[in-house]
């Protein structure tokens, strides 16, 4: 069983040690998207002190999270995050390392036991058994393959005016739709738009910095989960939680901050509203 007061708040101040297990899953984001019209869209990182998310693989090149910051008191809240989201938000980057057996699990909510009760919370509150997939892609290189793991979840597509025709009608004859969502690239706006018509109310965004780049640019992120592990890792060859420019700072308010207290995986856990939405 998971300690009671394994977390200590840092932000709000005046509350006592809690437990890691249901941190988030008490924030209902599912339900925080207050008017009919609207979707809540939030993102969640994990990165070390000198903020790397990935570095690359030293057999493929390929960028990867670090084991050194990766483990598993985190993986929880990324799934419980998952738990409450109507779709999730990620990339054709994570189907191609899905297809050579790279990714780092099959898109959440968790099937083991450590998940039952995340599973139980989505068919107590109305959810689907899985989040549906949402997929941003301007090359429309997905490998069918990765694609089948998904079977019974519903996949929508979302790229841009320049997709190749061929591609589309390849990935509609599977049952797939793809949507339109840009002129040159997958447009952070009509991205969220195409959410809110396709009813729904919780995006959670796994892609990875060039995408949290367009949609914060777009100022549609409403939340940032960062998850900051304790240690520095250094190097020239990395990627942040964003990559690239945009035209103004983003800023934050904090609305959560708790020190993870066991010795093994000292981290912190932030949780952040972008200023410019209106949740």
């Amino acid at each position: 069983m998971p300690a009671m007061s394994d977390l200590l708040p840092l932000f709000p101040t005046g509350q006592s040690p809690c437990a890691l297990h249901g941190l988030y899953l008490a924030l209902n984001l599912h339900r925080q998207a207050v008017k009919s019209d609207d979707v809540l869209i939030y993102a969640n990182y994990i990165a070390s002190v000198d903020g790397r998310i990935s570095l690359p693989d030293t057999g493929s090149g390929e960028f990867m999270v670090p084991a050194s910051i990766a483990n598993p008191r985190d993986w929880r809240l990324y799934q419980e995050l998952a738990a409450q989201a109507d779709v999730m938000l990620t990339s054709a980057r994570y189907f191609r390392q899905l297809a050579q057996g790279k990714a780092q699990d099959l898109l959440p909510v968790g099937t083991g036991k450590a998940y039952a009760d995340l599973a139980e919370w989505r068919q107590q509150h109305g959810l689907k058994v899985q989040p549906d997939v949402v997929i941003l892609s301007n090359s429309l290189n997905i490998p069918d393959q990765a694609l089948a793991q998904l079977d019974g979840r519903r996949i929508i597509i979302c790229s841009s005016e320049q997709a190749d025709d061929k591609k589309i009608n390849h990935f509609t004859s599977l049952g797939i739709n793809v949507l339109i969502c840009g002129r040159q690239a997958v447009e952070g706006k009509r991205l969220k738009t195409q959410l809110i018509q396709a009813g729904y109310r919780s995006a959670y965004m796994i892609a990875g910095p060039e995408v949290h780049r367009s949609l914060i640019q777009a100022q549609v992120v409403d939340r940032l989960f960062l998850t900051t592990r304790l240690n520095i890792l250094a190097g020239n060859a990395f990627h942040s939680i964003l990559n690239g420019d945009i035209d103004a700072p983003a800023e934050l308010k904090l609305l959560s901050l708790y020190l993870d207290q066991q010795p093994s995986s000292a981290q912190l856990f932030a949780q952040y509203a972008l200023r410019g939405t209106n949740k």
